[in-house]
């Protein structure tokens, strides 16, 4: 971010609510771009606001690809960099959170069966951290809605050959990471049905979309949402990701407002569609996430987990902490230790 957007984000201040209740942050990404850089020290800066950040999942995004070698194994340069910052992390020098104690990497799952030598160096890579692969499918026929960085297909998740891919996930004891669009949920819960022994983790609350075709029409986009999270919900091997409504393509516009919002704007904002989904899946199957640092222009990190914590607040101190820690705990195999 610029240091004009951090200078924004600072307009709206909040002592973190419940300090001591310990977070898994399951979903954030570390890179190093042209005119971007989020790497440990950015990360730690945002997550030192004061709650109580214990260990994080380190979800794929393009980062730090091997320059040369074969294209398929490319990717696994992302882990490799990865695995170098959860050891810098571990060594307790940066403090007392573990970042990146679980990693989830890309592999082209398109490959079919051919891609069982990248999950394998995956894994290498990962040491003993490399629990998952994530290819993006996120997908719209809109020239106004971006699809997402692995240029995908629509229709990837039901096509042969990534089935095939797929497939090799249990194996390997891989989860999969799903990103995807809202209109897509149905060819997740196909997939979620075929293969009932995969762990399927819903990114972003399954991809809620606010723009283009999308655009002023939110309580429609609600009713069709809830139909596609029904599907999915109804398939046990199936966990989402509650978090993600800060990314622009969801249209709530925080990022344009003259200050950015309060943790009770952005309660009031998020709740309809993190209560259905706890609802839906139970807590036991939902876990908060902050999608840093792509939902950063919208809100800190501070203040964006304590409007977690005041969606949460009615729950039980078990459903509390099952969508703060439990959950993301068992979801990627977290060791408490790591």
């Amino acid at each position: 971010m610029t240091s004009e957007s951090e200078s924004w984000l600072t307009l709206t201040r909040e002592d973190p609510i419940d300090p001591e209740l310990p977070i898994i942050d399951p979903h954030h990404h570390l890179w190093d771009y042209p005119g971007s850089r989020y790497l440990l020290d950015e990360l730690l800066n945002d997550a030192g606001g004061g709650h109580n950040i214990v260990q994080t999942v380190f979800v794929e995004c393009l980062s730090m690809y091997r320059r040369g070698g074969p294209p398929a194994l490319r990717p696994v340069g992302e882990t490799e960099f990865v695995r170098g910052m959860a050891a810098m992390s571990a060594s307790g020098q940066y403090g007392p959170t573990r970042v990146a104690a679980g990693i989830v990497g890309f592999a082209d799952l398109t490959l079919g069966r051919e891609v069982e030598p990248v999950l394998a160096a995956h894994i290498e890579a990962g040491g003993g951290r490399f629990r998952g692969i994530r290819h993006a499918a996120s997908w719209h026929a809109s020239d106004a809605i971006g699809n997402a960085h692995t240029h995908p297909p629509g229709g990837l998740l039901l096509d042969a050959a990534f089935r095939k891919g797929f497939a090799l996930l249990e194996k390997h004891r891989l989860s999969f990471d799903a990103w995807i669009y809202h209109p897509q949920l149905a060819e997740l819960a196909d997939l979620a049905r075929a293969f009932p022994q995969t762990p399927i983790i819903l990114d972003h609350v399954g991809g809620l979309l606010g723009i283009g075709p999308y655009a002023g029409r939110r309580d429609a986009v609600h009713e069709e949402w809830r139909r596609g999270i029904d599907q999915v919900a109804a398939s046990g091997n199936v966990v989402v990701k509650l978090g993600g409504l800060g990314m622009k393509l969801c249209g709530f516009g925080w990022h344009k407002k003259e200050k950015p919002p309060s943790s009770e704007a952005l309660a009031e904002a998020m709740q309809p569609y993190f209560e259905y989904c706890i609802e839906r899946f139970g807590a036991h199957r939902c876990m908060f996430e902050s999608n840093f640092p792509v939902d950063k222009p919208s809100a800190s990190y501070t203040v964006l987990w304590n409007g977690f914590k005041r969606i949460a607040a009615p729950l039980s101190a078990a459903e509390r902490a099952a969508l703060f820690h439990d959950t993301a705990a068992r979801a990627y195999r977290l060791n408490p230790d790591d």
